[in-house]
């Protein structure tokens, strides 16, 4: 598309259908996201009171702050932040004067985040006005009060909120100690949503700088805060999360914490136990594979399941293991039966009797347990791969990626590896 006014126009039907896609491909196209519009706006100030972040990360390109004068840049935050502190609806109903009901859906903004979308009055609008605002001022180099970031992480309750994840990014990329040392201080706060946000913080910080020079003070700060932090958690939720991230640690004293933790009254903190008494391929301790029999006979099926991803994964130690596995995969909780079955596809390889009884997985309306039983078949060499690959049936886009249906060539090459 050649034509300027045609490329804006395209744009700003992009902006307004909420086409991240295809915005980014027109401006990549040369179409101009700050041409200044009849009505005074831009098409990247509409993305902005637009509310999605991923429609505004592909109109902000990658020198927006070079490209920008301090003006626009101020009329683009001022705009995010007004819509986020007046709220979406609300701020709707101003523009539209419309008193009817609103319409609210939840839609996805990008691959893992999520916003509320609101319709009113013959406008549409999604919720992330916060997150917004967020990468603006970073994208302009305004450092944010950390606080500030935080109150933005936690004003919704859903952890997939496109508030949250900015928050999150833009404080993992703040590599200071000033910014580390006010973000976890939040551990003490009395409002639990924020201490679980600290948790978020800390994991985020544990995968985005493992490979960097500050990854060894960092593991040591991590370790540490979440050791101290797992003695004084009372919320259960929290200290679910907490235990939830020490299972990614090789804290010494992990494994004395799920054994402690393992008879907590709330099945939210035991379902964290098992990846606590998981010792990274080394066979189970004596009184961690007691823990784990007994959370795989626990009443909540969640607590099960995670307790069976990691006792499938062991080479049976003793005939109460063997009889643990049939009940797995026989389980009245799909989860249960699903997460059994996929782990038997790396463990357990020399259990007698579990062929026979991944055969019977194969009648499972769940096509995932189904694929699951299949391949644990073929790890295991086992004649009735074919039909069992058979039984899987017809597999979905979201398994074009997946390990598990390849196993079915494999195991046909191993059984005959000369092409001819």
């Amino acid at each position: 598309m050649t034509d300027p006014d045609e490329a804006v126009a395209a744009l700003c039907a992009a902006v307004e259908a909420y086409e991240d896609g295809a915005a980014g491909e027109l401006v990549g196209g040369g179409a101009d996201p700050d041409r200044v519009l009849p009505d005074g706006t831009t098409p990247l100030l509409r993305a902005v009171e637009g509310g999605s972040p991923a429609v505004v990360t592909a109109l902000l390109g990658e020198d927006a702050r070079l490209r920008l004068p301090e003006a626009e840049q101020g009329r683009l935050m001022d705009a995010a932040r007004r819509w986020y502190e007046a709220g979406a609806e609300a701020e709707l109903r101003r523009l539209t004067g419309s008193v009817g009901p609103a319409d609210t859906v939840w839609v996805t903004d990008s691959e893992y985040e999520v916003v509320p979308e609101t319709a009113l009055g013959g406008r549409k609008v999604r919720a992330g006005h916060g997150a917004v605002l967020t990468l603006l001022e970073w994208e302009f180099r305004i450092l944010a009060p950390v606080a500030e970031l935080v109150a933005r992480g936690v004003r919704s309750p859903r952890r997939d909120h496109v508030d949250r994840s900015a928050s999150l990014h833009v404080l993992n990329s703040r590599v200071s100690a000033q910014t580390w040392g006010q973000a976890v201080a939040f551990r003490h706060d009395p409002d639990p949503r924020r201490r679980a946000f600290v948790v978020d913080h800390i994991r985020y910080r544990m995968w985005s700088w493992s490979d960097t020079a500050h990854a060894g003070w960092y593991e040591k700060e991590c370790n540490r805060i979440l050791t101290e932090w797992e003695a004084e958690e009372t919320d259960a939720d929290v200290l679910g999360r907490v235990l939830d991230a020490l299972g990614e640690t090789e804290v010494p004293t992990r494994e004395a914490i799920g054994l402690r933790r393992a008879g907590h009254p709330d099945p939210g903190v035991r379902r964290w136990v098992p990846g606590l008494l998981d010792r990274f391929g080394e066979p189970l301790s004596p009184e961690g594979r007691r823990a784990l029999r007994v959370l795989c006979r626990d009443g909540e099926g969640a607590v099960r399941a995670s307790a069976a991803v990691v006792l499938a994964r062991e080479e049976p130690g003793e005939r109460e293991d063997l009889e643990l596995l049939p009940d797995l995969l026989s389980d009245p909780d799909p989860e249960v039966v699903r997460q059994t079955a996929y782990s038997l596809g790396s463990g357990a390889l020399g259990a007698p009797g579990l062929a026979d009884l991944l055969v019977r997985c194969l009648d499972a309306d769940d096509p995932d347990i189904r694929l699951s039983a299949a391949y644990a078949l073929a790890v295991r060499d086992d004649p009735r791969t074919p039909e069992a690959y058979a039984k899987v049936g017809p597999l979905g886009p979201e398994y074009e990626h997946d390990h598990r249906p390849g196993e079915l060539l494999r195991w046909r090459w191993r059984r005959n590896p000369d092409p001819a």
